[in-house]
């Protein structure tokens, strides 16, 4: 079964996490640097020359790629006294911001990574304003025509908020977990299967989220449209209308940076549904949208135009693309 089609005046609410992303270098080994035999009390300095800021968050990430494709994209997400430089990147990308909500006296969530030469990585992450997730409504947005939402990685409560209130409010949404989804255990993950029309996670996240549900994927697809699993390097796999679409992986020019992937593949899912096209094209698309990301450092330093996509997309999969389906 593909996706049914939409009025392209219809958008996506995008539910999920804004976050400022400091990722630092360190130009040696943590391993020279730890004694095993004194962890126990453990006290290191690393000296970091290379740093950089990036705009992240799930909810920023999807929304900005959504963007690119041309598809209209709400982000709704809590966000601390730090916002402005964040609202400023998201006015100069042409990124709605009607539905980000300040919450005085928080910091806009932020992850603190440094990775070594092995890349290793040691990551600190401190939520902020995202733990008050559940001062969002979907009714909120009630004004922007919301054809399709996501409830991607978040604050716990707004994520079962934003879950229910989608359903509530007959709007289908895609439940994307990710890195969340450890924060919840079988029976909440089976009320946000019910709940949902589509479920995104990749690989790992599905041997999880079977491990605690107890689904197979047969199970998984008897209860929603269309579960979709990511697979890396290896492409992805959508169990739709009882067929298995097997999508090849886009094949990027350069490995740069592997961090927002994910989030740009599922832009490319949303740009899909909106559009009613079919999942062999969708999946192609998303898959697309990945090796486009991977290519730049930060999740959303990368661009092209309607023209480079459709001769990437050509130059991948060996068919043409419609110019209609982009921008």
């Amino acid at each position: 079964m593909s996706p049914s089609p939409r009025p392209n005046d219809h958008a996506a609410l995008i539910c999920g996490s804004i976050a400022y992303d400091t990722i630092m270098g360190f130009p040696d080994r943590f391993k020279a640097h730890v004694l095993p035999e004194q962890i126990h009390i453990l006290n290191v300095c690393f000296l970091v020359p290379e740093l950089r800021r990036e705009f992240g968050g799930c909810a920023g990430n999807i929304a900005y790629n959504l963007r690119l494709l041309g598809s209209r994209g709400f982000p709704m997400a809590t966000v601390g006294q730090d916002y402005a430089p964040y609202a400023e990147w998201l006015a100069t990308c042409g990124v709605a911001r009607d539905y980000i909500k300040v919450i005085d006296g928080t910091h806009t969530a932020q992850a603190f990574i440094t990775t070594d030469l092995d890349n290793n990585q040691i990551t600190a992450f401190h939520p902020g304003a995202m733990q008050h997730a559940q001062a969002n409504t979907i009714a909120d947005a009630e004004a922007a025509r919301i054809a399709i939402g996501i409830v991607a990685p978040d604050g716990r409560q707004g994520m079962i908020d934003h879950a229910r209130q989608f359903a509530a409010a007959g709007i289908p949404f895609i439940f994307d977990p990710g890195q969340g989804l450890p924060m919840f255990d079988g029976d909440e993950l089976d009320a946000f299967i019910d709940q949902a029309k589509w479920v995104a996670v990749n690989d790992y996240e599905f041997q999880m989220l079977q491990q605690k549900t107890g689904l197979s994927v047969n199970e998984l697809a008897a209860r929603v449209e269309a579960p979709i699993v990511t697979r890396g390097g290896d492409g992805s796999v959508i169990h739709a209308g009882g067929r298995i679409f097997e999508i090849p992986c886009g094949r990027p020019r350069a490995i740069v940076d592997p961090t927002g992937c994910g989030d740009a593949y599922r832009a490319g899912l949303l740009h899909g549904l909106l559009r009613g096209l079919d999942w062999e094209l969708t999946g192609r698309i998303a898959s697309l949208m990945g090796a486009v990301k991977i290519e730049s450092r930060g999740t959303q330093n990368h661009r092209f135009t309607r023209a480079e996509f459709e001769d990437r997309f050509a130059e991948n999969f060996g068919v043409s693309i419609d110019p209609a389906v982009i921008g």
